[in-house]
């Protein structure tokens, strides 16, 4: 599947495989890697029909392949098919999901993540591996900006499986001496985020409500303040990580929180629109815990890759209603016939 770089891998020598390819942040980096001469290969689920509305514009580049991470043959097979020298695992079950299905998130999470690291360990294990895990694995309710050192206290069933995940990393990292890095992500969002994430039915109200259609959105814990991470940005520290001659793990965040109400009041003023007309407050259940609210101290990342975050929080909220804008059909865009 996909397209065949022979050519630019004799050039450059340089290979990677992207689990969760055809997701935000692994459509992202992908692009990020082809720029930089990359050989990218991606691995897909074998048993469906790949999702690759992301990866359009760059499917002739990339190479997916099967593969599975309840199925370890399959990531043996992959990992021999690619001979990466670098292996990104950005592959979960979501957080949403991970709550209604707790045990399918921590197969996929958990054991997916400790097949694919047996799988490098046997298959590619000169390769430099890195894992995505969640801020999810800390309290919710310590208030304190999170870094390296916070203990973990995950809230999730999601944060449990990452949590899994990570500890299995430094594992293989102390135990195997394999280059392995686990990347402690904050939230982050861009474009590309699934339809039912919060910051994406409010870009899409803010693009119709501009269009003259109805809108009235109920949202819950507007002042409720949480980090608001490009996912390019996200992807550039990922990247950084393994260039190290020494793996580490490191929390990938802003260390700036908006709330959700700034959200929805940026994204229409983007339009020209008073949010309040179109936000209704929805009462908070009391049984509901908050599991993204965590602010990150990114300061060891800033030393040690150089790296800082390059898109405001204005520029994602403008960034995000442009792209919904985009997306409405032509005749529900405000001035057309």
């Amino acid at each position: 599947m996909g397209g065949d770089r022979d050519g630019a891998r004799a050039a450059t020598g340089r290979r990677a495989l992207i689990t969760g390819i055809s997701g935000q942040d692994g459509s992202y980096l992908a692009e990020l890697l082809l720029a930089k001469d990359y050989s990218v290969y991606g691995l897909v689920r074998a048993a469906s029909t790949p999702h690759v509305e992301r990866l359009e514009s760059i499917l002739d580049s990339i190479t997916l392949l099967p593969g599975d991470l309840d199925d370890q043959a399959s990531l043996v097979a992959a990992l021999s098919t690619s001979r990466p020298h670098e292996v990104y695992n950005l592959a979960a079950w979501s957080s949403v999901q991970s709550h209604e299905q707790p045990l399918h998130s921590a197969e996929i999470s958990a054991l997916g993540a400790l097949r694919l690291m047996g799988a490098v360990h046997q298959t590619a294990p000169r390769a430099r591996y890195f894992q995505a895990t969640s801020s999810e694995v800390f309290s919710p309710v310590d208030g304190g900006p999170v870094n390296e050192g916070t203990p973990f206290h995950p809230a999730s069933s999601h944060g449990v499986a990452k949590l899994m995940a990570h500890w299995a990393t430094i594992n293989q990292r102390e135990a195997y001496g394999m280059h392995a890095s686990s990347g402690i992500l904050l939230p982050h969002a861009s474009p590309r985020q699934s339809g039912e994430a919060l910051c994406q039915r409010v870009a899409s109200a803010a693009a119709r409500a501009s269009a003259g259609q109805r809108v009235e959105l109920l949202l819950r814990d507007l002042d409720a303040l949480r980090e608001w991470g490009h996912a390019r940005d996200t992807v550039d520290a990922i990247w950084r990580m393994l260039q190290r001659d020494e793996p580490r793990d490191l929390v990938i965040a802003t260390g700036e929180r908006h709330s959700l109400g700034e959200f929805c009041r940026l994204a229409f003023e983007y339009v020209d629109l008073d949010w309040l007309e179109y936000v209704r407050p929805e009462p908070a259940s009391s049984s509901a815990v908050r599991t993204d609210d965590s602010l990150g101290d990114a300061s060891r990342a800033r030393e040690i890759l150089g790296w800082a975050p390059r898109v405001s929080f204005p520029e994602l909220v403008a960034e995000m209603v442009e792209a919904a804008l985009a997306a409405l059909p032509p005749q529900g865009r405000a001035g057309s016939s």
